[in-house]
């Protein structure tokens, strides 16, 4: 019987979750470039 570790150790679920950080990276990106740096150079 496949524990819980075995069902999630699978290529799709690192590729899902490196999709998630590489989104989230890019939101905070652009987060910082459009709402702190401009506040910053004030």
């Amino acid at each position: 019987m496949p524990t819980l570790a075995d069902q999630f150790d699978h290529p799709t679920w690192l590729t899902a979750a490196a999709t998630a950080a590489g989104y989230g990276l890019i939101l905070l990106v652009l987060f910082v470039l459009l709402f702190l740096v401009p506040y910053a150079l004030i």
